[in-house]
């Protein structure tokens, strides 16, 4: 007869330690959606834990070894003016898609959900690699897109079901060094190719790290029988409305600002959309019995901060990975590798903060541990504001290490924690949940932030005491890219308008920081209600 292991005096029920727990899924003993079907003792094979590094490396890649090739691909193909889809079309696919792929892994199992999205994303790969104009490349990019939802949800998700509590911080370290391999890894890789080979074996590179992921997946990973008795109807009409609506609300939100003004009828017009489709999704969720996304999710305190926090998380995000680079390039004067690398020492201190945030979390629990993390993220953004001009490279590379220390601290104890909270058949719904709204911050951050970054320009040329700077938000892009072409003045005015609008955008991100610690202090319950593990006596 299973018992359950003792948390008495442990923070957030955490177990003190591995000692005489299965490495098993953590299922609840009192939990009513447990298979009640303990996993077997030992930690789980190499080869799946190497199937599930593949699986989130592919999706990890994705983005820096593109972005790199797009001069080539535009050179190639064509469409400058709508290249930007090719990171847009893909990120609307993944994050629509993340909440069916959830409830779906908790409906039929993760194995097939996770053999289906690495299939799709090979297709879309292949697909990609054959596109004969920027039409077809950015129609296959969503294709890719479509499999890496379930990539990205499902493994995280399985992440945690062959782990215990007490080893979680392993895995989820190690998912955490891909991702930092991948943003050091990825742009030189994807320059590499484009420069050496072509840009579409950027895409082909893919083929055998799936076929691997695939191969491996399917011999290697086995998970408990489940009661069909316990699979509900899928709730179809839910998914295609979360698709629809998230599409939408995503798509008003990329275009805004850049393809037509925020208040023009194309974006209202969207906006109002999502908004009455919102409303239908929520009426079909109330009557589906078993719905994609289901009103628990927000009704329990625990998992309602996180997915806030999380949101959070992906605002602030926006700051160091999008405008980071911009601020290297036009303000200090380096190149893009120089750039780059300023950006990704983030990556670096990440994961081992994320590591070692067990041994914080174990002694003070889940919420305090986060608390401490984005409390140090927000004065770290904060200090941007304080740096001379111009500044030295070391300074901001100096505070993204800091700021990757402070998020590895942050994100870790709330997705351990949350994943912590629910048995087996909810964990990849609440998962998806987690990470749906931290996509969709990043999403509402880009489109915030480059408003107020677009504002700080434009008012920083419009009382330009010199002549020569551009008219128009347009002709930037272009004046910084060659600034040689100004007069010495203009050009040094324009750099300081950069540095203006980055210093407005790291307060926006320190404010969106503040706003998480705010979340997580008034609605996070200060002991996260962790269920107890099953374990083999």
């Amino acid at each position: 007869m299973p018992a359950a292991d003792s948390t008495d005096g442990a923070p957030d029920g955490i177990p003190a330690g591995p000692a005489g727990t299965a490495p098993g899924a953590a299922v609840s003993a009192k939990d009513p959606t447990a298979s009640g079907t303990a996993r077997p003792a030992g930690r789980p094979p190499t080869p799946v834990v190497v199937s599930l590094m593949l699986g989130m490396a592919l999706v990890a890649l994705d983005s820096t070894i593109v972005a790199t090739a797009v001069p080539q691909i535009v050179g190639d193909l064509g469409g400058f003016s709508v290249f930007s889809w090719l990171f847009s079309g893909y990120l609307l696919a993944v994050t629509v898609t993340l909440p069916v792929y959830g409830k779906l892994s908790d409906t039929f199992g993760r194995k097939p959900v996770l053999l289906f999205g690495i299939a799709l994303f090979l297709l879309g790969s292949l697909l990609c690699a054959s596109a004969w104009n920027m039409a077809a490349l950015i129609a296959f990019r969503i294709v890719q897109g479509l499999g890496g939802g379930a990539l990205q949800g499902t493994v995280q998700t399985l992440a945690a079901d062959l782990y215990p509590l007490a080893e979680r911080p392993r895995i989820q370290a190690r998912m955490s060094s891909v991702w930092a391999t991948s943003a050091v890894a990825g742009p030189a890789l994807g320059g590499l190719l484009a420069s050496y080979a072509h840009w579409r074996w950027i895409f082909l590179i893919n083929l055998p790290l799936a076929a691997l992921a695939l191969w491996m997946t399917t011999r290697h990973l086995t998970e408990p029988v489940r009661s069909p008795g316990r699979r509900g109807p899928v709730d179809w009409a839910g998914a295609l409305g979360v698709f629809c609506c998230g599409g939408l609300l995503l798509f008003a939100l990329v275009q805004g600002g850049v393809a037509w003004p925020w208040l023009s009828a194309p974006s209202l017009g969207l906006l109002g959309a999502s908004a009455v489709l919102a409303a239908v999704v929520v009426r079909v969720e109330r009557r589906a019995e078993e719905p994609i996304l289901p009103g628990w999710v927000w009704r329990r305190r625990t998992i309602a901060a996180v997915n806030l926090a999380m949101g959070a998380l992906g605002l602030l995000m926006v700051a160091p990975m999008v405008f980071m680079p911009t601020y290297a390039q036009s303000v200090l004067g380096l190149g893009p590798v120089g750039a780059g690398l300023v950006m990704s020492v983030m990556t670096l201190s990440w994961p081992v903060t994320a590591a070692l945030s067990q041994h914080v979390y174990r002694r003070i629990g889940f919420r305090d541990s986060a608390a401490v993390g984005i409390a140090l993220a927000a004065a770290v953004l904060c200090s941007f504001t304080l740096l001379p001009y111009p500044a030295r490279p070391w300074q901001p590379a100096l505070i993204m290490l800091l700021l990757g220390a402070a998020l590895g601290l942050f994100q870790l104890p709330l997705i351990v924690g949350v994943q912590s909270t629910v048995g087996w058949a909810e964990r990849g719904t609440t998962t998806a949940s987690v990470l749906f709204c931290r996509q969709v911050g990043q999403s509402v951050g880009a489109a915030l932030l480059a408003a107020v970054a677009n504002a700080t320009i434009a008012a920083r040329l419009a009382d330009a005491p010199v002549p020569g700077l551009p008219r128009h938000l347009d002709d930037v892009a272009e004046a910084l890219e060659h600034p040689e072409l100004l007069p010495r003045t203009a050009a040094d005015h324009l750099r300081e308008a950069v540095a203006a609008a980055v210093e407005h955008i790291f307060l926006g991100a320190t404010a969106a920081a503040v706003a998480a610690l705010v979340v997580l202090l008034l609605l996070a319950p200060r002991r996260f209600p962790v269920l107890p593990e099953l374990r083999d006596d």
